[in-house]
C-alpha cells in the first residue's frame, strides 16, 4: 500500500505564546492508503486538536502548529507539507481530499438551512453538480446512511431531528465527496448499536473500493478492536502508546493504555446486571404510564392540508416501582427521547395516561419528577453561577431561596463529589463530567422520587462515565429514587438498569428483568440490537451494509396500529408477537 500520510514531531499551541502554551507535543505516525488508525485518548488527551490539524483547522479555532511536518500524498501523486501549506492551497484539499466527521453535530450544521441544501451544497461545490441533481445526490445521501422517509426529511431544518439522525446526516455530507483520506472524530458516540454498525459498515464498503484512509478518533475500545488495523494512545497531548492493534489490545504496555481498556463497559449478556432490587408484588408504582401516544401531524399540498402524522410513539406502557431503573433502549428516531421528554411534559402527548405513586397526574405534581439531560455543556446556564444554576427549580415551582434551600445545595454539592467553592464558579470552570454531576446535583434540588435520565453519560469519556454511574447507583440506594434511564449503549444498560424497555419504531416490543432480556432476548430486534454491540473479543470485523429497509413512522391519517399480542417467557419478560 502506498503511503497517504506521514506526520513526524507534530506540535501546536494555544493562545498569544503558542510556543508556551502546547497541547499537543511530538506526535508522529503514519497511515497508508486503504488503512485505520484508531486514535484514542479522554478529553483533553489532544486527539481531536491533533486530527485538526491534518485539514489545518486547528487555525480557525485559535490554535498554531508550532512544529514539525504533515505530508500528505496528493491524488495527482505530489507530496506536500500540509503543516505549512498557504491558506487558498488548503481550500482545494479540504472536503475533497480530506474529509471530517465531527463529534456534535448541532454546532456544525446550520439551523437556518434545511438538511437538503446543507447537503445539496457539498455535491454543488465539489461535484458541479446543480438544482435537481444535487439534491437527488443529498436524498441518494441520506438513504446511504439509512434515514427513512429521506426525500422528507430533505426538507427538514436540523432541530427536527434527533441526535443520532443529525449525526448520520453529517456522515452522509462528509462521504458524498468521496475523500482520499476521512477524519472521523467521535463520530458514532450518539449514535445505537445497530446505526453505528451500518457507519462503521459503510466506511469499510468505501475503503474497500477507493482506497480511503481513515483516522478514527474514539474512546471507545470495543469499536477499535473492530475496525482500527492500528492503534495510538494519547494523554495530556503526547503519544504514550501506538503499534499494531492485536499487540496494543492484547499486551498493553502503558499504565494509561492499562486504565483505558479497565474502564470500557464490556457488555456481558446479562452477566453484569445489577442484583440490588427485587420486584414486589404488593408494592404501589412511583410512576405509571399508559397507552402513552405521541403524533407530529403532516401536512403537504398547495393548501397545507394535514395527509398524516408521524407516529414518534405508540401506545407505550409500563410501571415503575421505588428504587427502581427501568432502561429504555433503542435506534435514534425510535421514540425513546420522545417518551422521556412526554413523560416530563416537554413533549405535549396526543393521548396516554401518567401517573405518580401517591394517586396524582405528574402534570399536577410536577415536584417529584425531574430530568438530566444527554449534553451538560447545553443543559448548563453559561452565564449563571451554580448557586443561581441550583436555585431555579426551587424559584420555578414557587419556592424561596433560604437557608434551607443553601444547606440543601451545599449537602447535594457533596454528594455529587464537589467541593462547596463549587458554588460561585461559572460552568465553564468544569470538565464535562463535572458538569453532568452538577445537572445531577440540580435535578435533586426538589428531591423528586423519579429522575428522567436521558442519555445522561453518552457524551462522558470511559473512565468518567463509570463514576457517573456509580454516582447515579450509590444515590438510588441512599434516596430510594426510580429512574427511567434511556440509552443506546447495552453496556451501559446492562450496568443501571433492573429492568429493560426495548423500543422499535415508536412501540415497545420486548419488556422485563435487565438478565431476562439481554441473556435470552425473543424479539428480532432485541437479538439484532445485542448482535450488533462491539466487543474487544471481536477484532477486524468484515461490516457489511445492511440494506433491508427502515420503517417509516409516516402513517395517512385516521391509521391506528393494530392491537399488541404479548407472549410471555418467564414471570417478567414479554416480546411483542411477530408477524
Amino acid at each position: 500500500m502506498s503511503r497517504l500520510v506521514s506526520v513526524s514531531d507534530l506540535r501546536v499551541g494555544f493562545g498569544k505564546r503558542p510556543e508556551q502554551n502546547e497541547v499537543v507535543r511530538g506526535v508522529s505516525f503514519d497511515l497508508d492508503a486503504g488503512e485505520t488508525l484508531a486514535i484514542v485518548g479522554e478529553s483533553g488527551s489532544g486527539k481531536s486538536v491533533t486530527s485538526l490539524c491534518l485539514n489545518r483547522l486547528v487555525d480557525f479555532g485559535g490554535g498554531k502548529i508550532t512544529g514539525g511536518r504533515i505530508d500528505y500524498t496528493l491524488s495527482d501523486g505530489k507530496t506536500v507539507d500540509l503543516a505549512s501549506l498557504p491558506e487558498k492551497r488548503l481550500t482545494g484539499i479540504r472536503g475533497r481530499e480530506i474529509g471530517m466527521i465531527f463529534q456534535e453535530p448541532m454546532t456544525s450544521l446550520n439551523p437556518v438551512h434545511t438538511i437538503g441544501e446543507q447537503i445539496a451544497e457539498s455535491f454543488r461545490l465539489h461535484h458541479g453538480l446543480t438544482g435537481k441533481q444535487a439534491m437527488n445526490a443529498a436524498k441518494e445521501a441520506l438513504e446511504r446512511v439509512r434515514i427513512p422517509d429521506a426525500a422528507r426529511r430533505l426538507k427538514y431544518h436540523p432541530h427536527q431531528l434527533s441526535g443520532g439522525m443529525l449525526q448520520r446526516v453529517m456522515i452522509a455530507t462528509a462521504l458524498s465527496c468521496n475523500p482520499r483520506l476521512l477524519i472521523a472524530d467521535e463520530p458514532t458516540t450518539a449514535l445505537d448499536v445497530t446505526v453505528q454498525a451500518q457507519i462503521l459498515a459503510l466506511l469499510s464498503e468505501l475503503k474497500r473500493e477507493s482506497e480511503m484512509g481513515l483516522i478514527f478518533i474514539t474512546h471507545d475500545i470495543g469499536l477499535v478492536a473492530g475496525i482500527a488495523d492500528k492503534v495510538m494512545v494519547m494523554q495530556a497531548g503526547e503519544v504514550v502508546e501506538q503499534g499494531e492493534t492485536d499487540a496494543v489490545l492484547d499486551n498493553p504496555e502503558h499504565p494509561y493504555t492499562q486504565h483505558l481498556l479497565k474502564a470500557v463497559p464490556h457488555f456481558a449478556e446479562g452477566r453484569a446486571v445489577r442484583r440490588d432490587f427485587t420486584r414486589k408484588s404488593e408494592a404501589r408504582p412511583v410512576l405509571s404510564v399508559e397507552n402513552l401516544t405521541v403524533r407530529f401531524p403532516v401536512a403537504s399540498g398547495f393548501f397545507n392540508r394535514r395527509t398524516g402524522a408521524v407516529h414518534a410513539v405508540d401506545g407505550i406502557d409500563f410501571d415503575l416501582m421505588p428504587g427502581e431503573t427501568l432502561g429504555i433502549v433503542g435506534e435514534s428516531g425510535s421514540g425513546k427521547s420522545t417518551t422521556a421528554r412526554a413523560i416530563m411534559g416537554l413533549t405535549k402527548p396526543t393521548r396516554g395516561n401518567f401517573s405518580l405513586g401517591e394517586g396524582g397526574s405528574v402534570a399536577a405534581h410536577g415536584d417529584p419528577i425531574q430530568m438530566v439531560f444527554q449534553n451538560p455543556y447545553a443543559s448548563l446556564n453559561p452565564r449563571l453561577r451554580v448557586d443561581s444554576i441550583l436555585a431555579e427549580p426551587v424559584i420555578a415551582t414557587g419556592g424561596r431561596l433560604n437557608a434551607e434551600s443553601r444547606a440543601r445545595m451545599a449537602e447535594l454539592l457533596k454528594r455529587v463529589d464537589l467541593p462547596e467553592n463549587a458554588l460561585t464558579r461559572y460552568p465553564h470552570e468544569f470538565s464535562g463530567g463535572q458538569r453532568q454531576r452538577l445537572c445531577i446535583a440540580r435535578a435533586l434540588m426538589l428531591k423528586p422520587s423519579v429522575v428522567v435520565l436521558d442519555e445522561a453519560v453518552s457524551a462522558l469519556d470511559v473512565s468518567v462515565q463509570a463514576m457517573v454511574l456509580e454516582l447515579l447507583t450509590e444515590l438510588q440506594r441512599d434516596m430510594n429514587l426510580s429512574y427511567v434511564f434511556v440509552t443506546h449503549d447495552m453496556a451501559v444498560v446492562e450496568r443501571i438498569a433492573h429492568r429493560i424497555a426495548v423500543v422499535y419504531a415508536g412501540q415497545i416490543v420486548e419488556i422485563g428483568d435487565a438478565r431476562s432480556v439481554l441473556a435470552d432476548p425473543r424479539h428480532s430486534y432485541t437479538k439484532r440490537l445485542i448482535s450488533a454491540v462491539p466487543s474487544i473479543d471481536r477484532r477486524h470485523q468484515d461490516y457489511r451494509l445492511d440494506t433491508t429497509d427502515v420503517p417509516s413512522l409516516v402513517r395517512p391519517a385516521g391509521y391506528e396500529p393494530p392491537q399488541a399480542d404479548w407472549i410471555s417467557y418467564g414471570d417478567d419478560h414479554l416480546a411483542r408477537a411477530e408477524a
